[in-house]
């Protein structure tokens, strides 16, 4: 097997491309999941068990079902009840809602590690609901979750690849457009894992930092 070097000049431009669209995929996933993750969170402290039940039956639904299936069910069965959406769209929503259900456990850890003295506290300055939520309980407990949060970023980074299935031009959709072209696969294959490597390991370690500053 042979190196080619101007197989990966070549391929370069496409890499840029695909690597845009997995950032924006990344990016605009994760905030879906973490707003949506600590919403449902939210839900489920509330005292009404008609709030609670159906909630808890839609997370673990999701989150017992393969993302791929809930990727093919936005793209290919939304669109009879005609709900559209462009591929990179139906990409984000799945990966968000998808991982929504993740985050909604980090954050239900960090709120219930939250010291009972800190409730007891905004209760007896007789804090109104939302003022102890915002100022009292939300700031400790994100503290506490930001490392696991990152965790899930890395984790969805790498099913960034499967949008691929719905036509989405990610970086590995990219490389296998490339190769099935030019009949050329080690190159473009290889430039996409020491891609992944090189965004998913520094990301790893910053997280590692960020991890024992916030502990201290």
């Amino acid at each position: 097997m042979k190196w080619d070097w101007s197989a990966v000049g070549d391929f370069m431009p496409h890499f840029w491309d695909g690597l845009l669209v997995t950032l924006q995929a990344l990016a605009l996933g994760s905030v879906i999941s973490f707003a949506l993750g600590l919403v449902w969170a939210l839900l489920m402290r509330t005292p009404t068990r008609w709030v609670r039940w159906p909630v808890g039956v839609v997370t673990e639904f999701i989150r017992n079902t393969p993302l791929l299936v809930q990727l093919f069910f936005l793209f290919y069965v939304l669109p009879e009840w005609d709900i559209t959406f462009s591929a990179l769209t139906t990409g984000v929503v799945a990966i968000g809602l998808h991982y929504s259900t993740y985050t909604m456990q980090v954050y239900r850890a960090g709120i219930e590690a939250v010291p009972a003295g800190q409730w007891e506290a905004a209760t007896a300055l007789s804090l109104p609901v939302r003022r102890t939520w915002t100022a009292v309980i939300l700031p400790q407990a994100i503290r506490r979750v930001v490392p696991p949060l990152g965790n899930y970023v890395i984790s969805m980074l790498k099913d960034t690849p499967i949008l691929m299935v719905i036509t989405v031009m990610e970086m590995l959709g990219e490389a296998r457009l490339y190769s099935q072209q030019h009949f050329q696969f080690t190159e473009p294959l290889t430039v996409i894992g020491v891609a992944f490597i090189l965004i998913s390991y520094p990301a790893s370690l910053l997280l590692r930092a960020l991890e024992r500053r916030l502990v201290r």
